[in-house]
């Protein structure tokens, strides 16, 4: 007789909770997971892919202009926000769906509800107690105000994906990747967007050229962008809101949208009756293995505050279901791992940024090239590319690749395999070009900066 009833209970059926649930069942584990909202979690429901259709919804507005230079005759166009908004709703549905039928197909019994830990082998779900032989908590982080008086009347990323009609003017609040892609899909839509930064750059954990280069590229589509500006009060007249700056000026707008931080989702789990030790800013903390201070409990994704995308939840959950229903094979590492930000132009990066490899390597050579896309000499657009190799001076080996471009995603991934299997810049420059592409350049960037 089995002394669990289950071997597995997952809390979170996000990213990371839903792939180590079903990997956990095909392994042959007893397997339920507990979701109080939905299904997919932040990337499914306001994250990655709402934010992505969105994107190609904003980059239509540059796209029709461009079509002007190759011949083109565009009449005049108007764009549809509730239209929109409902394509994404049904499109968020369908991936709901199918993210239950793969739970389904795989075994895992679903509980639609919050669930509480109450000590290390027992969770409290719809009024149900059940065992668990082990418990995994991804249950995510969710977007915060900050501490400001009259912040009320600003919202988050969640509450933008809810918007009931594109605002006038927006402001955007915040220097990261979620500010910034934000703020490029008002602007593209047709708001009139403000970027305020307390920072002095954009993209402050990227490499320093990243968000030099894309401030300016933001600037030439329209977005006033302001670094070095601190908020004092957010005040609201009727649909109006008044964010009062330190320096005296005042900035109006129809919608503020703050994106300046996340935070971990451990309120009301019961990790305090469990015994389940936190870092001070909430997260749960946990060893290389995914497991808490408690033997039987382990967490992965956003909720361990590592590093918070959903590819890296995934690759998680597997190293959890692998630990505990399989061979342990599966491992990960932290190092070299590409990501994009959906901002217009896009922006990609891998591996270490110049500041960092200097820090640790000393001696870098640095290649760098800047350029107008062969798609713009007819266009009549003033946007420009950037690439950046970083390359230790001693090994020859690419420490690091960045980009602002358009494609810069898809371009990035394909670098990520070679920084995984130590390239170094002599073999970038043996490979032979894919012609006319942007991508090309940095196979041809020959002298160091």
């Amino acid at each position: 007789m089995n002394e669990f009833d289950y071997d597995l209970f997952t809390i979170g059926g996000g990213s990371g909770g839903t792939r180590a649930s079903r990997f956990a069942a095909q392994y042959g584990a007893r397997v339920a997971l507990a979701e109080k909202q939905y299904l997919g979690g932040t990337c499914v429901n306001v994250g990655c892919i709402p934010k992505k259709l969105m994107s190609y919804a904003a980059h239509f507005h540059d796209d029709l202009a461009d079509a002007r230079g190759f011949g083109w005759e565009i009449g005049e166009s108007r764009h549809d926000w509730p239209t929109l908004i409902a394509n994404k709703d049904v499109e968020i549905a369908r991936l709901n769906g199918i993210y239950r039928n793969l739970l389904n197909a795989s075994g895992v019994e679903i509980f639609d509800g919050h669930a509480t830990i109450e000590d290390a082998h027992t969770v409290l779900i719809n009024g149900r107690r059940v065992t668990a032989r082990y418990i995994l908590v991804a249950t995510g982080g969710h977007p915060t105000l900050p501490e400001l008086p009259g912040k009320q009347h600003g919202m988050t990323s969640d509450d933008f994906f809810h918007l009931p009609a594109l605002p006038p003017r927006a402001v955007v609040v915040g220097g990261g990747y979620i500010a910034v892609e934000l703020a490029a899909i008002l602007s593209g839509l047709g708001s009139k967007v403000t970027l305020l930064h307390r920072g002095p750059r954009l993209l402050r954990t990227m490499d320093a050229d990243l968000g030099h280069f894309l401030a300016a590229e933001m600037v030439k589509k329209g977005i006033d962008v302001r670094c070095n500006e601190v908020i004092e009060t957010l005040t609201a007249d009727g649909g109006v809101k008044q964010l009062h700056l330190k320096d005296g000026v005042e900035v109006d707008a129809e919608c503020v949208l703050f994106a300046t931080g996340r935070h971990a989702n451990t309120e009301k789990l019961g990790l305090e009756s469990a015994g389940v030790e936190t870092k001070p800013n909430g997260a749960i903390a946990v060893d290389k293995e995914f497991r808490t201070n408690v033997p039987s409990i382990y967490a992965v994704g956003d909720v361990i505050d590592r590093v918070a995308l959903t590819p890296v939840a995934l690759a998680e959950g597997m190293v959890v279901a692998s630990a505990l229903f399989q061979d342990g094979g599966r491992k990960i590492s932290y190092d070299n791992i590409p990501t994009a930000v959906f901002s217009h132009p896009n922006v990609g990066t891998v591996g270490l940024t110049e500041a960092q490899a200097r820090e640790r390597f000393g001696d870098v050579k640095i290649f760098k090239s800047e350029f107008k896309a062969l798609k713009h000499t007819l266009s009549g657009s003033t946007e420009r590319a950037m690439m950046k190799l970083v390359v230790d001076a001693t090994s020859d080996r690419v420490l690091g690749a960045h980009m602002v471009g358009a494609d810069a995603g898809e371009i990035m991934q394909g670098f990520a395999v070679a920084l995984n299997c130590g390239a170094t810049k002599a073999q970038i420059d043996a490979t032979i070009g894919i012609h006319p592409t942007i991508a090309e350049e940095f196979v041809t960037m020959r002298t160091p900066v």
